[in-house]
């Protein structure tokens, strides 16, 4: 397997430091890439997480900044740093597992080289959630990521599940906190809910999204509108996922209802000057 390197136009950092594995020194450089640079050493910190990755879709917008690091010359590993809101944070590092001993030395000077002031990691992210409690202060968390993990059978009489049309567009109420969704319950010719699906997660992870009418709450339609989504997200060949404010017990507690089950936390914290 080859790998591409970095050309002389890159921001380039050469530090000598220890080596603690044999005694020597080794020459660590981090330089700034492009995300094509990067591509399958991603996939390998893709399969080592074998989890949804929240923040997967700010590579194809842009909104991140990689960099190789590369250990004697030869590649070690990958950081990205997310730019704009959150700025200039953390949220990726990978090390090949023949760099495990080292991660600390290399993390290190990859603060060091892009200067990042904040590390954002999920809590089923080992290495970089480690990291995190070693180089950052304030640690905050205000996301809980859900896996889901029963397949449940809520039945609701009289409620029908199903594809919003153009024809419904009238007869929505007005969404507070999600977009209106791709599907909808409607009871007594009423639309009570709606949710969808979002794929910016790593696929296979759909991100299953849902809001019911302030009237119609705690009947018991948020749980199966979630419970359907699970299973049309399945039958699109992709694996169901969820993410709610750890203040919103009402949230979580629908999704739990539905099958899903706490799985990881976000957490952040500014890097220790």
């Amino acid at each position: 397997m080859q790998w591409v390197l970095y050309n002389s136009a890159t921001l380039r950092l050469a530090l000598c430091v220890p080596n603690h594995d044999n005694g020597k020194h080794m020459k660590i450089e981090v330089s700034r890439v492009e995300l094509q640079n990067v591509l399958r050493l991603r996939d390998l910190y893709r399969q080592e997480l074998n989890c949804q990755i929240v923040h997967d879709c700010l590579h194809e917008r842009g909104r991140t900044a990689i960099y190789l690091i590369a250990v004697d010359g030869a590649v070690a590993g990958y950081g990205a740093l997310a730019h704009g809101d959150p700025r200039d944070t953390v949220i990726e590092f990978y090390t090949l597992p023949i760099h495990h001993p080292s991660a600390h030395t290399l993390f290190r000077e990859l603060l060091a080289v892009s200067q990042a002031v904040k590390v954002q990691a999920q809590t089923n992210d080992v290495l970089l959630h480690l990291m995190l409690h070693d180089f950052t202060r304030n640690v905050k968390s205000d996301t809980i990521l859900f896996a889901d993990k029963l397949t449940t059978r809520h039945h609701l009489p009289d409620v029908i599940f199903r594809k919003a049309t153009e024809a419904d567009a009238d007869h929505i109420f007005r969404h507070t906190h999600e977009p209106v969704g791709d599907w909808v319950l409607e009871t007594a010719n009423t639309i009570v809910a709606t949710g969808g699906v979002y794929f910016h997660y790593n696929r296979p992870y759909g991100d299953i999204f849902m809001e019911v009418a302030k009237p119609f709450r705690q009947r018991g339609y948020g749980s199966y509108l979630v419970q359907e989504l699970k299973r049309v997200t399945y039958e699109l060949g992709s694996v169901p996922a969820a993410r709610c404010n750890v203040a919103n017990a009402a949230s979580r507690n629908t999704l739990q209802k539905a099958g899903f089950m706490p799985c990881a936390r976000i957490l952040s914290g500014r890097v220790k000057l």
